[in-house]
């Protein structure tokens, strides 16, 4: 017996997402994943990067047992990986660990150590991308956390969008959210964070690659700073 989701075509798709995209941009975050989790059902996950566990607790509630996707790149801070942890401890999701096809050593093997300095696209491409596309295959929808005052490059964010490079619907329920809207969130529900929020990071990736941000600077710019380079790939 086949489903609604599996009978949908990428044409199909397209068209849900740029009308739920519509229907959507003044709705609560809440209400778009419950959208989310009735339309797509099992075919549905979260990504986090465990920087807070914010999406994934309103995905939860929306729909208990959600599979949320982390991707472990091997270079992520003790307190990163910890958070990931906690959240499959304490909360109602199906925690999916995502790794590269190589270690960090077998890819310093093969590309010399320290890719990222060298060539970060690279090293995203090698380390998050391509997890991420093979993780993702599955599904028809994906949530993430972006928001659209986090950066420039993000400030067009649509809560349900369309995912040309992997074909899918791209839902972003917080991306109308402030900080102050996550930090208020997070008190209210005692939602877990990555203690490095508190230790100056304002966004929180790989180690190599992350440093805390400076009075005035945007929630992104400690990341890759002093480069032109400003995502990682997985959002653009």
């Amino acid at each position: 017996m086949t489903t609604a989701q599996e009978e949908r075509t990428t044409e199909d798709l397209k068209q849900l997402a740029e009308q739920a995209g519509r229907d959507f941009e003044d709705a609560s975050a809440l209400e778009i994943l419950q959208w989310a989790a009735k339309t797509f059902g099992k075919r549905f996950c979260v990504t986090s990067s465990m920087e807070d566990a914010v999406v994934a607790h309103l995905a939860a509630r929306a729909m208990p047992g959600v599979d949320v996707v982390f991707l472990d790149t091997g270079y992520h801070f003790e307190e990163t990986i910890g958070t990931r942890d906690a959240v499959e401890a304490v909360m109602d999701v199906n925690l999916i660990t995502l790794t590269p096809v190589q270690s960090v050593a077998e890819q310093d093997a093969e590309y010399g150590p320290k890719l990222h300095d060298r060539n970060p696209d690279l090293c995203c491409a090698l380390r998050k991308v391509q997890p991420l596309e093979q993780g993702l295959k599955d599904y028809q929808a994906w949530a993430t956390g972006l928001r659209r005052d986090e950066s420039p490059t993000r400030a067009n964010t649509p809560v349900v969008g369309w995912d040309e490079k992997r074909q899918k619907v791209k839902i972003s329920p917080i991306a109308r959210w402030t900080q102050d809207d996550v930090d208020a969130y997070v008190t209210e529900h005692g939602v877990l964070t990555n203690p490095l929020l508190m230790d100056g990071y304002a966004s929180v990736g790989c180690a190599p690659c992350t440093r805390r941000v400076l009075e005035g600077e945007d929630a992104r710019a400690g990341r890759w700073a002093g480069r032109s380079k400003t995502e990682c790939g997985l959002h653009g």
